[in-house]
């Protein structure tokens, strides 16, 4: 019989092992119920308490926001929001962070580390297609003078031009020559670049040359990675890109 009992009272050994654990537990919580739904009624209520002077602070601060967007197109970074805004960096990065999420903005890395935030919306978007395709507006005549002009017979070539022209076949391999040396000069027809044929030219896409235009360094990257060496500048009133050498002169 006793060999027979030995795994019974093992077993309920074992459960008592279990048991007593459970019982203080419940005994714990019956008793302090009421202590501890009031801290978490307490932690509850401060974080939703913060959350919402959270919210109040960023409704003061968007107006800010907004019009820093509009200035610099964009791009911002916590440090100019801070100064902006007379507050400590960590809560304009805070801030920034929340706004990137909301409206799904691009976050890059400078050099230094330091974020920067671009910002897209309607406007600037619609700045960037008229950087990119800007319209050549050509110098209109009247068209009782073009009528004219058709109508008018041709003037007579003098003969030292007919003596030029016969020279032209002769020179040919020095002209293919220099023409070759003048794939520069050809794109730049009206004395600059739009962002789409630089782009072309510093084989990167357009949207990079958008972002980092306003750059201080932007004459060194673009020198950098232009097949000739030559640096670019852009500028805001004619929304192009003027050689460096040609922009200072």
């Amino acid at each position: 019989m006793s060999i027979s009992e030995t795994p019974i009272e093992r077993s309920g050994k074992g459960f008592l092992v279990l048991l007593l654990p459970i019982s203080f537990l419940i005994i714990f919580l019956v008793s302090t119920w009421k202590f501890l739904l009031a801290i978490a009624t307490i932690v509850t209520g401060f974080k939703t308490w913060q959350r919402y002077q959270w919210q109040q602070w960023c409704q003061q601060v968007n107006p800010i926001f907004h019009k820093l967007i509009r200035e610099t197109q964009g791009r911002v970074t916590p440090m100019d929001l801070a100064i902006r805004g007379n507050f400590p960096g960590t809560t304009a990065t805070r801030y920034l962070d929340t706004k990137a999420n909301e409206f799904g903005a691009s976050i890059l890395k400078t050099e230094d580390g330091s974020p920067v935030y671009y910002f897209i919306n309607a406007t600037i978007l619609g700045n960037i297609l008229e950087s990119s395709e800007p319209v050549k507006e050509l110098p209109s005549q009247p068209v009782a003078q073009t009528a004219q002009t058709l109508l008018a017979p041709p003037l007579p070539q003098p003969e030292q031009e007919e003596i030029e022209a016969d020279l032209v076949p002769a020179a040919t391999d020095s002209a293919t020559h220099e023409e070759v040396k003048k794939p520069l000069e050809k794109q730049l027809l009206f004395g600059s670049l739009i962002q789409s044929e630089l782009a072309k030219r510093l084989n990167v896409y357009s949207s990079t040359v958008y972002k980092r235009r306003n750059d201080p360094d932007f004459p060194e990257w673009s020198r950098s990675r232009d097949p000739d060496g030559i640096a670019w500048s852009f500028s805001r009133k004619a929304r192009e890109f003027f050689p460096l050498e040609e922009s200072e002169s």
